[in-house]
């Protein structure tokens, strides 16, 4: 199983630099084409997509997070931290399931 990670550059680069392979986005045309190129690769078995650029497609991540079993997407915050505005994990999965954890 290998990772794959989709960021900016210097995530990407960063990510590299320990043998983890991905793909730079910056518009959400190209997080859209790196997305696919992870999925069609079936040895890819964990996606790491930095937030800001899963925010661009969304509703593709969404779909994967919550209703397919592989791969396992993790997101992770860019360079410059975490959005405030973002409800964290725990936030978002005791909206989904209607119990706090």
């Amino acid at each position: 199983m290998k990772y794959f990670v989709i960021g900016d550059e210097e995530a990407v680069l960063g990510f590299g630099l320990v043998g983890i392979q991905g793909l730079k986005a910056e518009s959400p045309r190209e997080a859209e084409a790196a997305f696919k190129a992870a999925l069609e690769d079936k040895n890819i078995g964990i996606i790491i997509i930095e937030d800001k650029v899963a925010d661009m497609i969304r509703p593709v991540v969404d779909k994967y997070i919550f209703t397919e079993q592989f791969p396992l997407i993790v997101e992770v915050p860019g360079r410059v931290g975490k959005d405030p505005q973002r409800p964290s994990i725990r936030a978002m999965v005791n909206d989904a399931i209607g119990i706090k954890l």
